[in-house]
């Protein structure tokens, strides 16, 4: 079989919502047939078709004790799925936002995103985001095009109780930023130009991508939950070490 046959073989087997809700369960934890059906509200037949296929397109095998696990191309097509169908189900706002400036691999986990919340307007946005600023206790991490002079000085104080701070903007920001912000910013980092807005405590995350025109939106996803914090921090991480140490006066050619 060559490898558009292997592909297509992986493909048809994915594209039942049956098989991919075994995939899906699975990976929670390796189960028994009977498990599964009872999980899955399906017949014990109808589950060991199911697994039959999903077995010959090695996405899962068989243990010795009787169990059934996810194989590691399993778990690629399942991080497939999932990125797919956060995808899809937020066409509208992925048609309107530009999210192809991210490094290929976050892109490849978007789908750690998908327990998100997408806010509405760009009013409710600015709103959670000011409340994350406030409640955050121990780090603030931010990227973004300006720095929002309402989140100054409760950061500024945080800072002094110890509260770690790092901002990440853009080399415009960096050249003209000559204000009282500028003891806050010490230390900061700075990139050519910045792509996606993060703002990141240890209670939550807020990315905002671009549209289309390059405009940021302020129409951003909040989230909460362990993997769309991860990614948020990962993002953040990869930008941080790419970027260029600001300190105020230092000419920026």
């Amino acid at each position: 079989m060559d490898n558009n046959e292997e592909i297509s073989k992986v493909l048809f087997e994915l594209s039942s919502n049956r098989r991919a809700n075994i995939l899906f369960e699975i990976q929670k934890d390796d189960l028994k047939m009977q498990q599964i059906a009872k999980a899955l509200d399906m017949t014990v037949t109808e589950t060991f078709r199911h697994l039959q296929r999903l077995t010959e397109a090695k996405l899962v095998e068989k243990k010795v004790d009787g169990r059934y696990a996810i194989t590691s191309l399993g778990k690629l097509a399942s991080g497939f799925l999932t990125s797919f169908n956060f995808i899809l189900k937020n066409g509208d706002y992925f048609l309107e936002h530009d999210i192809s400036c991210l490094p290929y691999e976050f892109i490849d986990r978007l789908g750690e995103l998908s327990l998100g919340e997408f806010c509405v307007d760009a009013l409710s946005n600015f709103n959670r985001a000011r409340k994350l600023v406030f409640e955050s206790e121990r780090y603030l991490w931010a990227m973004g095009e300006v720095v929002e002079s309402s989140h100054v000085e409760p950061t500024r104080e945080k800072v002094s109780k110890g509260l770690e701070f790092k901002f990440v903007m853009p080399k415009t920001l960096a050249k003209k930023s000559k204000d009282s912000k500028e003891r806050l910013l010490v230390g900061s980092r700075y990139l050519e130009e910045i792509c996606v807005s993060l703002l990141i405590s240890e209670k939550e995350a807020n990315v905002v991508f671009r549209r289309h025109n390059g405009e940021m939106s302020y129409l951003g996803i909040f989230g909460t939950d362990d993997k769309f914090h991860k990614w948020c921090q990962d993002l953040f991480a990869y930008y941080w070490e790419k970027a260029e140490r600001w300190y105020p006066g230092i000419q920026i050619k």
